[in-house]
């Protein structure tokens, strides 16, 4: 069963793992007016819990700039989800205030033989097309978080590369302790990731979150 997008966000933040601000939104009109109210750049994703991959369905428009490309990306995200997951139930649209820079995941799985499992690597596509993923079994401590951190070959990404500035190593680690006690502390999580979570040389943010529980 997937947690809805409220009870995923209510234990990110028991666990202080900050979640990027965002409003739900009805219709187009409703989205535009949270998009100016947020500040542009955005991001838009459909809110329901029986989309489990939404980029595939055609539920997600990021880098959306001004009220007009909100509009038309809502009655995108509405259209196409409709069309290919019919007998989805809808919330509404998501409009979150997009955090630009380097992109992580951090996931957490419940192994039938060695009990809950830690993982970290660069997110988004990178995760898909590299597989540049570390794991350790949880609870995990900041050794090994460290650990983990360091063990990808895309760690130089976060170091900074080109003029970038190193990303907020501590932020990064507090989220992932997080989630190493989340998916400890709570039996009835089986699998859950945070896929971006956004980071910069400032602070680390959670933008797509999906936890599946019995």
């Amino acid at each position: 069963m997937k947690l809805s997008d409220s009870r995923c966000e209510q234990l990110l933040r028991k666990y202080d793992i900050p979640f990027a601000r965002h409003m739900l939104t009805k219709d187009a009109g409703h989205a535009a007016k949270a998009a100016s109210a947020l500040g542009y750049p955005v991001v838009l994703k459909v809110s329901s819990n029986d989309v489990l991959h939404k980029t595939e369905t055609g539920g997600v428009v990021t880098d959306v700039r001004n009220d007009k490309e909100t509009v038309h990306a809502f009655d995108g995200i509405m259209k196409s989800v409709r069309k290919k997951v019919p007998k989805a139930r809808i919330d509404g649209v998501l409009v979150q205030h997009m955090f630009p820079d380097r992109e992580v995941i951090i996931g957490a799985k419940r192994d039938p033989q060695f009990g809950p499992v830690l993982m970290f690597g660069l997110g988004g596509v990178f995760v898909e097309i590299m597989k540049d993923v570390s794991f350790r079994l949880a609870p995990v401590d900041m050794k090994e978080i460290r650990e983990m951190v360091r063990e990808i070959k895309g760690y130089p990404v976060l170091k900074g590369v080109r003029g970038q500035r190193p990303v907020n190593f501590r932020a990064l680690e507090r989220c992932m302790l997080g989630v190493s006690s989340m998916i400890w502390e709570n039996n009835n999580i089986q699998e859950m990731d945070i896929n971006p979570l956004m980071i910069n040389e400032r602070e680390a943010m959670a933008v797509d979150v999906r936890i599946l529980g019995k």
